[in-house]
């Protein structure tokens, strides 16, 4: 059973008082760098199903969560979206900006409530053009997290419901500080992308080998090794990619901050909101 002396989370394990309250791109920034970027961020709770940012509207905060995780929603049309992405510990909010993008590509809503660091943008930018390093990583990250969503694009169209269930799961407990997490069967089928059906038949299969535990809204792991086995192999993708770019070293960004790049140009102050509306709420009963 899953608890949190030893679940491990991109090679982090839970149980270290101190990496509960980090970030861990944060942590892979220089000191310097990292201490000039934490004295102008706040300390916030983010509440569960809260709305961070909509597709196509000017970002107005960057979140670097270390207890909440976001889940990064894909609308079409007019009907509800599916989500492609996943944002906890690991990363952050808003690298799109360094790409000099200002607009968000996708909708940010929180998917497990907890503790962030957040920035306005136009002083994050500034941070990224006087820290290289801080600049690398956020190329980097973003990297990876458009790997992410073409991963999960391609899950949707080839994997079973039960095998996007277990990755999903898998990817959601990784970014939870908790044993538990809190979710309706409705919530996972608007996450999947599936109908609800769908999410109650691969959740009670789940249920009968063994692998969680399901009652009152709550899902507890019970094993990880064998969901890893039902799970698709776009979950182990997913890690080998971050582990690749980030779990080895972060000299490459240290090294960076000997560098100089493009100014990135944010937009002017009057384009952007003081804050993003929280009017859009999932998962709803």
């Amino acid at each position: 059973m899953p608890t949190e002396t030893n679940r491990v989370t991109f090679g982090v394990h839970w149980e270290n008082a101190a990496e509960t309250t980090s970030n861990l791109l944060m942590a892979a920034l220089p000191e310097v760098d990292r201490e000039r970027l934490l004295s102008a961020c706040r300390s916030v709770e983010l509440p569960l199903s809260e709305l961070l940012c909509e597709r196509d509207e000017l970002t107005a905060e960057v979140y670097f969560p270390t207890r909440a995780f976001v889940s990064l929603i894909s609308l079409a049309d007019a009907r509800a979206g599916v989500e492609l992405g996943m944002i906890g510990r690991e990363g952050m909010l808003g690298s799109h900006l360094c790409l000099n993008v200002f607009k968000s590509p996708l909708r940010g809503v929180v998917q497990g409530q907890g503790h962030a660091w957040r920035i306005p943008t136009d002083e994050f930018i500034d941070h990224m053009q006087r820290s290289p390093a801080l600049r690398g990583l956020m190329q980097r990250y973003q990297y990876f997290l458009t790997g992410q969503q073409a991963t999960s694009a391609a899950c949707l169209r080839f994997h079973q419901v039960d095998q996007r269930l277990a990755r999903w799961l898998l990817m959601s407990d990784d970014r939870a500080p908790g044993s538990f997490l809190q979710m309706t069967q409705e919530f996972v089928a608007y996450m999947l992308g599936v109908r609800r059906v769908g999410t109650s038949v691969a959740t009670s299969s789940l249920v009968r080998e063994g692998l969680i535990d399901y009652r009152h809204g709550q899902i507890r792991l019970l094993d990880r090794d064998r969901l890893q086995h039902v799970a698709c192999s776009c979950y182990e993708a997913d890690r080998r990619s971050y582990d690749a770019l980030f779990g080895s070293s972060h000299e490459q960004d240290r090294r960076a901050s000997e560098d100089r790049e493009p100014a990135i140009v944010p937009p002017q102050s009057s384009d952007v909101p003081e804050r993003v509306h929280h009017d859009g709420i999932v998962g709803r009963d």
